[in-house]
Order: structure tokens, then C-alpha cells, then sequence
């Protein structure tokens, strides 16, 4: 990982974030959300091997790890903290979030905080977001729990450009190893229709 390096969200506050796989400039980025209590360090795994592909951005949520802020704080600001690292990452970013991160990831597009894509993996389910006009990648895992698994599908098919994937074998602890490559080749096949013709 580069040095932790900062951005100013809206609202003043400083959000600390990190960038893996700095050979990878030509290619989009990807935003890494991180759950309710947890920082970037926690998406590091992920983020390594992401980053053999492409540029890979994790932060901290306000409030947690070097992040500034503190509560109580309308959810407005955390999707304004997004906006601000995902201008770091350059357009054409797109955004994984895993539980409470995906939820954060999907409400942020809904509320036009501009992604190419958005990625979730077993968010809880917020309510319906009719305006996620993103292309957007809902992933459970096969050994989760049924209710689980049923609600990722109930998501996908909602969403108007969403589509749905079964991780076989993975909890909501999912493996990064496993997770990676399928997150990778949704990002590459967005980034790919992106692309002038």
C-alpha cells in the first residue's frame, strides 16, 4: 500500500484512505466500503489482490481509525465521504461494499454519488433503491443462511441493471481469495463497455 494520504469530505471532515497497486493507473479503480465498525485495514486482503488488476482504494469511515468525525451525524455525510475518495480515485470507479458497506455503496449511488458500478456482497436489505441506475453486482454466499441468500436474490432482480452471484461454500465471512476474481471480472467488463468503441 502507498502512504495513507487524506481527503477533505463536504462537510470539513478529514477521511483517511490508502491505495493499493499503483501500477495499475491505466485501469479504473476500485472503492472498497468497509462495514459499520470497520476501517481500511480490514479490506487490506481484498484489496491486495484486487490490485494486481487494478488501482484499489480503502478508507476509513468517519469516525473509525484515522478518519475524523464523530456522531451523531446524518447518513448524508457518510455518502459525501465516498464522493470525496472516489474523486480521489479518478472516474470510472467503481465500489465494493461487504454487509453494512454494500448498503452504504447502494444508498450513496441512489442518493447520485457518481459510480460506474457498484458491487455488494450480503449488504443487509435497506429498502428497495429504484434509482441504482448503476450497473450493480449482488454476491451472497452458497452456506449462508437461507434468508441470506434470498434476499440477494429479491436485490438483484429488483435493481434494474443488477444481476446476482452465488459464492458456493462461503459464509458472510467470505474468503477474499474467492471473492476477488469475481469482483475483478465484473469491473473489467464494466470498465470494457465503458470504453469508446
Amino acid at each position: 500500500m502507498d502512504e495513507v494520504r487524506t481527503v477533505v469530505s463536504r462537510d470539513g471532515t478529514t477521511i483517511a484512505y490508502g491505495r493499493y497497486g499503483a501500477g495499475a493507473g491505466d485501469r479504473p479503480a476500485v472503492v472498497l466500503v468497509s462495514g459499520a465498525l470497520g476501517t481500511g485495514a480490514g479490506q487490506a486482503p481484498l484489496a491486495r489482490l484486487l490490485a494486481r488488476d487494478f488501482p484499489v482504494f480503502v478508507y476509513d469511515r468517519r469516525g473509525h481509525g484515522r478518519s475524523g468525525g464523530s456522531g451523531p451525524y446524518a447518513v448524508e455525510r457518510e455518502y459525501e465521504d465516498l464522493a470525496a475518495v472516489l474523486a480521489a480515485a479518478g472516474p470510472g470507479a467503481a465500489v465494493h461494499g461487504s454487509g453494512t458497506g454494500g448498503a452504504l455503496a447502494l444508498a450513496a449511488a441512489a442518493a447520485g454519488v457518481p459510480v460506474a458500478a457498484v458491487s455488494v456482497f450480503e449488504p443487509p436489505c435497506p429498502g428497495l433503491c429504484p434509482e441504482v441506475h448503476a450497473r450493480v453486482l449482488v454476491v451472497d454466499g452458497g452456506a449462508s443462511p437461507a434468508p441470506v441468500r434470498r434476499a440477494a436474490r429479491a436485490l438483484s432482480a429488483f435493481l434494474p441493471r443488477a444481476r446476482h452471484r452465488t459464492l458456493t461454500g462461503q459464509t458472510h465471512e467470505v474468503a477474499p481469495h474467492v471473492l476477488a476474481p469475481v469482483l475483478a471480472e465484473f469491473v473489467a467488463e464494466v470498465a470494457e463497455e465503458a470504453e469508446p468503441a
